[in-house]
């Protein structure tokens, strides 16, 4: 990984997610070849927060057809931050 951006792609907001925000939890989408200590790192660089934990999941692919073409969608990988008493981060 060449920096803490290239890890961190971006926040899925969704209702399950803002639910869990509500317990101090933000789920990011993260880049898949990434592991759990490079994704804490990278969260506590770029938002200057405490990480008490985090949780990975790998999406599966879907396949989706165009025509008569078959393909597969991206590869995601999600990461369930626990931030730490007193850290929250604005997603706005």
């Amino acid at each position: 990984m060449n920096s803490y951006r290239d890890i961190i792609k971006g926040p899925i907001v969704t209702e399950k997610s803002s639910a869990l925000a509500d317990k101090n939890v933000i789920v990011f989408s993260v880049d898949p070849k990434a592991n759990k200590t490079q994704i804490k790192q990278a969260v506590e660089a770029v938002f200057n927060v405490k990480v008490e934990s985090v949780n990975t999941l790998n999406a599966p692919t879907k396949k989706k057809r165009v025509g008569r073409y078959m393909g597969r969608t991206n590869k995601v990988k999600k990461a369930i931050v626990k931030l730490a008493e007193g850290s929250s981060i604005e997603l706005n």
